[in-house]
């Protein structure tokens, strides 16, 4: 399947836009705005005035905005969907065109729903897993049958960014000494 152009994508997307309710007058009048004053070979100065004239309706308006588009190049019609993006980000998510690309049979997309599914356990999981890990490790690093190991336990855990205050620490070193022995 060949990927849509912007100016394909628009065709497929102007009922849609132009449905009642779907743009506001004043997202209509950023986009108009931003294609003007960014991109004027675009939208002119006196298009960009035809475009936000506040006597006709919204939906003329509309109508005439994504006319000119159509007729205007491929990367007319890729500003366009980046002022949408920007200005109605919600609407910009539910076009037709993006929803059908969706649903294609796009590598990109497959394999993102599948790192999806391998991962919604939650953060709790996430910081159970990590607790349990950093606690092997930790436990490993200071209970080697080499009995040199203990000092350096020591200062591992005296400048440890995991315990939050040097009285823990020293609590935690008084507990070490004690339960291995001392030195």
């Amino acid at each position: 399947m060949t990927e849509q152009t912007y100016c394909d994508r628009l065709v497929q997307d102007t009922p849609f836009l132009m449905g009642h309710g779907r743009l506001s007058e004043q997202q209509v009048d950023r986009i108009i705005l931003q294609l003007n004053r960014y991109y004027p070979q675009i939208l002119s100065n006196k298009d960009a005035e035809k475009f936000r004239n506040p006597k006709a309706s919204l939906r003329v308006r509309l109508c005439d905005l994504l006319g000119h588009l159509q007729r205007s190049s491929e990367r007319d019609c890729q500003e366009f969907y980046r002022a949408l993006y920007m200005h109605a980000q919600p609407l910009h998510r539910s076009l037709p065109s993006r929803r059908a690309s969706r649903n294609s049979d796009c590598t990109e997309l497959d394999s993102g729903t599948a790192s999806h599914e391998l991962s919604d356990r939650g953060p709790m999981a996430f910081l159970a897993c990590l607790g349990l890990a950093a606690g092997l490790a930790l436990l490993l690093y200071c209970c080697p049958p080499d009995p040199k190991v203990l000092p350096r336990a020591r200062r591992v855990l005296g400048f440890s960014p995991l315990i939050v205050d040097r009285h823990a620490s020293r609590f935690l070193l008084a507990f070490l000494t004690d339960s291995l022995g001392g030195l």
